[in-house]
């Protein structure tokens, strides 16, 4: 019995296969932007000759599917989402308009203000008002409801996102105007905030409702779309869509709130990597990696704790889409293995943020890219093999790679190729580092107590490069590496999140209040458990609430203990636990001041391997390079910055032997991934499987 997971990346698509006994293989295959699910089909195709079967029969012994996208982020970025109609309180029709107030450039006045994500000739009013306390100061007309859902109608609207003011404390006007646009204009998809996300702030509860709503009517025929055609194709079992919050949900989940896979593919590199950073280097500070063709996505687990945000913006803070939705905070940059490099108008070298993408891709590819990219300069300095790249699936033109970067970079520098080609590396890595500076130092953390993790195709062009620019303890590369994201997919858990909106201060504790929420909140994760958790291995119910001292604007999430908080014990421990966790993130408490509550939530894991141990085992062995054990490993001339050409020895990834120290320069290389050891760094082998780099001086 199988396990599939599938990373639908901007360059490739990424598979890993997991068998029953945890023994993995992975596999890749280009992107088709046009028709993403082509490209699962294709990837899987591949994967099915790699086992000598059909790909019907292949797809036939699965057991569960699980997918990371970026289809529903893409078409936000894109401005290609439904054609959405906004309904809000009478008299508030700017909520999207008038944000929060931040500017990122607040004295540049030369900036236009940014449109709101639903345009105000597309907002509509409703009369009615609730006020903070749930109280009723207007009724809902529902003659004059009416005429506002025949004015949407009148709009052609494909979706519809509705946002009333303190739904959260009463939704009853919200939940009757849902009625009532499933009464009059059936069939239509409509969010309410109050169910999508209970948040005290309007701006974020109105923009996730937007955000949700107009991605419906698209991922709903993507879903379905998924789902059938890979029926199709033969497989019949479950179908499970990576969230932004590191779980996994069932497809029709979703469609039903596709505000929840938004950042689906990158929030599971964290979750494999800190699983390979406990396993073979005992450490629980991660930085976690992840190199694409097109994108760095770089995460920071502390303490063992992958870290989630509510500041999440699609675009420029305070001028792109805000979704006001909890999601694991990774930050992505343009670079990756098929960033440009270029020349400005200043006569300087810059690499990205464009990309070759999948199409046409680096020039090495020969599909009619004529613009050098990272891949195209390492393949340059010897450090790829033409012959090899994807286990030998497509054979790179290096000469074609010269010649690009020769004309383009090399000539308008006055270099050599050589020298222009280590250039491009140098600033790549660079824009890298700065990357994994912002969610470090810039917050207060040393890198250097921290391990790297390299996963992705392209992470080992340059993985070594960076670890040793920021002082890093060391660079792990997992042997499953070039598809981290999708190997964090295969051990992810089935997860739900519950939230609700109730205010108290632990001076003036509501005991009983407080209580109702999370009894609330646990009868609807036990029904999730009971649900589409069903028949899992072990489930369990995690409980938080957002809170913050009395004078403060911004909560954080402290963990509960228990799903109760009556009892002053309780409340002390909460108290206790609240100062501890400000003080982590803060480095100060204030034990004098009242602690406000303002939000709560009950998370429901449900898991569904009975261990996350991946391997690459007999059944998936990599071909490696070298020859034949107790032989030296084979060679090929490569660059290398401050000591030109070298002899190098190239190594199998799959044949290292564990603990064994090996000094650079060297080359290890498997089927999906190549890792560059530059002079001075050591590495060795663990008995996971993985790659450790250590480093020493530059020499």
């Amino acid at each position: 019995m199988l396990q599939f997971a599938v990373d639908t990346g901007g360059t490739f698509t990424d598979l890993i296969v997991r068998e029953a006994d945890g023994c993995a293989r992975m596999f890749k295959a280009p992107t088709t932007p046009a028709d993403p699910i082509a490209g699962v089909l294709d990837v899987l195709g591949v994967a099915a000759g790699e086992y000598g079967l059909t790909r019907a029969d292949f797809l036939g012994r699965g057991v569960r599917l699980v997918h990371a996208t970026t289809h529903a982020l893409n078409a936000v970025v894109t401005g290609t989402t439904a054609r959405t109609a906004l309904i809000v309180t009478a008299g508030h029709p700017d909520i999207l308009t008038l944000r929060e107030g931040g500017r990122d450039q607040p004295f540049n006045f030369a900036i236009p203000y940014p449109e709101p994500y639903i345009p105000r000739n597309l907002t509509f009013e409703m009369p009615g008002r609730i006020l903070a306390d749930g109280s009723i100061l207007t009724d809902l007309d529902e003659a004059a409801a009416r005429a506002v859902i025949a004015e949407v109608a009148r709009a052609e609207v494909e979706a519809v996102a509705v946002c009333l003011l303190w739904s959260i404390a009463n939704p009853v006007h919200e939940r009757r105007v849902g009625a009532l646009l499933a009464e009059c204009l059936p069939g239509l998809p409509v969010t309410l905030s109050h169910a999508i996300n209970p948040a005290i702030r309007e701006f974020r509860r109105a923009s996730s409702a937007a955000v949700d709503a107009s991605l419906k009517p698209m991922m709903a025929v993507y879903m379905r779309h998924l789902e059938s055609r890979l029926k199709e194709a033969g497989f019949h079992g479950r179908t499970l869509v990576v969230t932004s919050q590191g779980g996994v949900i069932d497809a029709a989940d979703a469609a039903a709130a596709p505000i929840h896979i938004l950042n689906s593919g990158p929030s599971m590199a964290p979750v494999a990597g800190r699983y390979f950073a406990a396993l073979d280097e005992g450490v629980d500070d991660v930085i976690v990696a992840d190199t694409g063709g097109t994108t760095y996505d770089v995460s920071l687990v502390q303490r063992g704790e992958i870290p989630a945000t509510r500041n999440t913006w699609i675009g420029p803070p305070y001028r792109g889409v805000m979704i006001g939705f909890p999601w694991v905070d990774v930050k992505s940059v343009g670079a990756g293995g098929g960033s440009i490099a270029w020349i400005d108008e200043g006569g300087l070298l810059r690499v990205g943020p464009r990309s070759a993408g999948a199409v046409p891709g680096p020039v090495a590819y020969g599909r009619g890219g004529t613009e050098p990219t990272v891949t195209d300069a390492s393949l340059a300095l010897g450090h790829l093999d033409p012959g090899t790249f994807l286990g030998g699936a497509m054979r790179l033109d290096r000469d074609a790679a010269r010649a690009a970067l020769a004309q383009r970079i090399a000539a308008p520098l006055g270099c050599s190729v050589e020298e222009a080609a280590d250039a491009v590396l140098t600033v790549a890595t660079e824009n890298m580092v700065q990357a994994i500076l912002d969610i470090t130092v810039n917050q207060g953390v040393d890198p250097r107590n921290a391990v790297l993790i390299g996963g992705g195709g392209a992470a080992g062009l340059n993985s070594v490069r960076i670890a040793r620019r920021l002082g890093c303890r060391s660079l792990l590369v997992p042997q499953v590496g070039p598809v981290l994201s999708a190997a964090g997919a295969v051990m992810s858990d089935l997860r739900a999140d519950f939230r609700a909106a109730f205010f108290t201060r632990s001076t003036a504790f509501d005991a009983a209040g407080a209580d109702a929420v999370l009894a609330e909140l646990t009868d609807k994760a036990k029904a999730f458990i009971a649900g589409p958790g069903a028949g899992s291995i072990e489930a369990q119910i995690r409980y938080a609430v957002e809170a913050r001292y009395a004078t403060q604007v911004w909560e954080i999430e402290v963990p509960l203990r228990d799903s109760l908080l009556a009892g002053p014990e309780a409340l002390a421990a909460f108290v206790a636990d609240f100062h501890a966790r400000h003080r982590a993130l803060f480095s100060f408490e204030d034990p004098t001041s009242a602690i406000e509550i303002i939000g709560w939530s009950a998370e429901a894991r449900c898991r569904l391997n009975r261990d996350n141990h991946i391997r690459i085992g007999a059944a998936g062995a990599e071909p490696g390079q070298g020859t034949g054990q107790g032989e030296g490993p084979a060679t090929r001339r490569a660059y290398f910055g401050g000591a030109g050409w070298v002899e190098t020895p190239v190594h199998a990834f799959d044949r290292l032997e564990p603990d064994r120290e090996i000094p650079g320069p060297a080359i290890v290389e498997s089927r999906l991934t190549t890792i560059v050891v530059e002079p001075g760094a050591i590495f060795q082998g663990r008995p996971s499987g993985s790659l450790s780099v250590r480093f020493g001086e530059q020499p």
